[in-house]
């Protein structure tokens, strides 16, 4: 059985991270920690767990920018996690109207295209 799949379905059994990678789909673009903690309200080590396994999870990528790790949606070539990632696009976005919002709200902060600190911090 593939070890990356069952990562991926125990990392996404956490509401956080499922809310986490729902946003990363819907906005497609890259996050923060910081970003991170300001959408979600998670502590920065909470907020920096999540991110690390859905990473870890192959579910998305990172890249190191100055002081910032930017994480976003792998593209996914093995079709049972190209299914899960379907599977979270097609949530209702019922469920996700406010986290979505301060997303919108806290990368419209970002200067050049790249993260600040924000007002949480």
């Amino acid at each position: 059985m593939n070890e990356h799949y069952i990562d991926a379905l125990k990392a996404l059994a956490e509401p956080n991270r499922l809310r986490l990678l729902w946003l990363l789909i819907q906005v497609n673009q890259r996050i923060t920690i910081a970003e991170a903690m300001d959408v979600t309200g998670d502590t920065q080590y909470n907020a920096s767990r999540n991110l690390k396994i859905l990473y870890k999870a192959k579910l998305l990528t990172q890249e190191k920018r100055g002081k910032w790790v930017y994480y976003t949606l792998m593209p996914q070539f093995e079709p049972h996690l190209e299914k899960l990632v379907e599977s979270v696009r097609s949530l209702p976005q019922e469920g996700f109207v406010d986290i979505m919002s301060r997303c919108k709200k806290r990368l419209s902060m970002r200067v050049n295209g790249e993260c600040m600190v924000g007002a949480e911090q």
